[in-house]
């Protein structure tokens, strides 16, 4: 299941994974014009995402399966646990949420040239 996250990931325009800590290990990076918006710690089977503060209130607030970012902002970042009780459907949405967040954030002519 993890994969197919990983995958979806690096489907996205102008996305490439990196290993921040330098070895191909936990975490795996998923990038875009060097800002995160995937984090997978595939050993623990978390996946951080970013999330707009007020929506990630929400979602820690209706799944146990989703919480404050591990090791990051617990403002912007959740962590969703994979092998837990959400729906593939609703992981997918919450990454294409995170990937908007950062493409939004993107300086207009970069913006463009993805």
């Amino acid at each position: 299941m993890k994969n197919n996250f990983i995958e979806y990931c690096l489907n996205k325009k102008g996305a490439i994974k990196d290993y921040p800590l330098g070895l191909e290990t936990d975490p795996l990076a998923i990038k875009i014009t060097g800002k995160i918006f995937a984090l997978f710690y595939e050993e623990k089977g978390y996946l951080n995402l970013k999330c707009d503060p007020v929506v990630a209130e929400n979602l820690r607030d209706q799944h146990e399966d989703i919480r404050p970012g591990y090791h990051m902002n617990k403002q912007h970042w959740n962590t969703i646990i994979l092998e837990g009780s959400l729906p593939e459907s609703d992981i997918f949405a919450m990454i294409d949420h995170s990937y908007n967040l950062v493409v939004k954030s993107l300086p207009k002519n970069i913006r463009e040239s993805i």
